[in-house]
């Protein structure tokens, strides 16, 4: 098989399942009520490494200096069953119960594996367009399961590893756990990491149930949705990077009125700017412009007890509410960016609270087993709406699975909604810098890099260097 979109072809060369090194005893673990909170969605993670030196801790032909592709993909196999033990959910399916709730029916049938060959130079990815260099060649389509893994080598004997997983399963914080447990089982020199809490206890709706009212303004039940009644334009993903002292220049300028915002809200508020401007070039009447900020719950959840902060630490599965914000196109274009981050840093504090994300387990417990979907997701604004997840904690554990440090890695969700997409990352380079994911409209991104293209410079392989 094999997929010939743009200048270079990957062909796949072998398919097979790697389960768990140890039978797992079957069993049903039903999903969290946060959780249910999400479609049936997959989300790409792709890291990239150079061709490998022969170190001491690792076995090849000591005549070439080199590992082989061979090696590393029976390396990624071996340490991958043996992280299935704890991340056993990775290893099963997805069914509906007798409520038609999906629930993960941990039954071993493993994940499936797919090597391949790609004729280019790591070098030569065009990493400021994955839609061109990843989309449908390094990172994997999910077909069965829960999770897939695709090796792929390159010309210059690097190696691109990826996989896609079911987003109901795992959040970005419960992706990188098993993500960095799986490198460190890989690499012959790193710690035991810690197992992963499947605990759905922890999120147990309260009796009775108490919902902040602000919850019915960011979340809807699915029958209440109403899809865009005006065709939506495509969404293209490109990555940026950002230099640490872009950063610090939007984080001065933005708390020039005394109060200090975040790097995190001055990003989101730019963006804002920048996605309005696009919308008020088309020029029709008064529009609506809308930002989403994904919050991991974790941290808000364990502040009064001990036990479950070790516990909700480590919990794996979704742990998050999208808080959002909207304000008219002309009033964030007018408007500094100071104003624009305190903006969002108001509509962001109402989700960084334990009784906010108590009130959202309450919330979904009042609809089930209907599901609900985050009211930024489906709403469509004809001011353009887009959400923003930090993946800070990304790369946290660097990827190294023994045969070098990473040299880029990001992740891939065009998603296919309505919304736009955007996730910042550190950057591998571990300086400062961000890599910026994202998935908008061809107008926003022009206006992006026209207005604020010395801030979000096209990735390149020279900031990798």
């Amino acid at each position: 098989m094999c997929s010939e979109n743009g200048d270079f072809s990957v062909s796949v060369t072998n398919e097979e399942v790697v389960a768990a090194v140890l039978p797992v005893q079957e069993h049903w673990l039903p999903l969290s009520n946060l959780d249910l909170l999400l479609p049936p969605l997959d989300v790409g993670v792709f890291f990239c490494y150079k061709n490998p030196i022969i170190t001491s801790t690792t076995m090849e032909d000591c005549a070439t200096n080199k590992m082989t592709f061979g090696t590393m993909v029976g390396s990624l196999k071996k340490a991958l069953a043996q992280t299935l033990i704890s991340y056993y959910v990775f290893a099963g399916e997805v069914v509906l119960n007798s409520m038609g709730e999906p629930e993960v029916l941990c039954n071993n049938r493993g994940v499936d594996f797919v090597e391949a060959e790609a004729d280019v130079e790591l070098k030569n990815l065009n990493f400021y367009n994955p839609d061109q260099s990843i989309e449908g060649k390094f990172v994997p389509k999910k077909k069965n399961g829960v999770l897939v893994v695709q090796a792929t080598s390159l010309k210059c004997g690097g190696i691109v590893v990826a996989c896609s997983f079911d987003h109901r399963i795992a959040d970005g914080y419960s992706a990188n756990m098993f993500l960095t447990s799986w490198a460190d089982t890989a690499h012959p020199t790193k710690p035991t990491t810690v197992s992963p809490c499947f605990r759905r206890s922890l999120l147990t709706p309260r009796r009775p149930c108490s919902v902040p009212p602000s919850l019915h303004q960011m979340y809807t039940p699915n029958s209440k949705f109403t899809p865009p009644q005006t065709a939506t334009a495509p969404l293209l993903s490109r990555i940026y990077y950002v230099t640490s002292e872009k950063l610090h220049s939007m984080q001065a300028l933005a708390s020039s009125n005394g109060g200090k915002r975040t790097k995190l809200e001055c990003f989101c508020a730019l963006l804002w700017k920048m996605v309005a401007r696009a919308a008020s070039r088309e020029g029709r009447g008064k529009r609506m412009a809308k930002v989403g900020v994904v919050v991991d719950g974790r941290r808000r959840l364990w502040k009064s007890e001990k036990v479950k902060e070790a516990l909700i630490g480590n919990y794996f599965g979704n742990v998050l509410s999208i808080p959002f914000g909207e304000k008219v196109v002309e009033e964030l274009m007018e408007k500094p960016l100071g104003f624009v981050a305190d903006a969002v840093h108001e509509f962001l504090a109402e989700a960084t609270t334990e009784e906010h994300f108590l009130g959202l387990v309450d919330w979904v417990e009042g609809h089930r087993p209907e599901g609900g979907l985050a009211r930024i997701y489906g709403d469509g604004s004809e001011g353009g709406s887009f959400v923003v997840s930090c993946g800070q904690r990304f790369l946290e554990g660097k990827m190294d699975f023994g045969w070098g440090k990473l040299v880029f890695g990001s992740f891939h969700f065009p998603w296919g909604g309505a919304a736009g997409y955007v996730m910042p990352m550190k950057s591998p380079l571990g300086n400062g810098d961000w890599v910026v994911y994202m998935h908008l409209t061809k107008e926003q991104l022009e206006v992006i890099e026209c207005e604020a293209g010395d801030v979000f410079r096209p990735m390149t392989w020279d900031y990798l260097c």
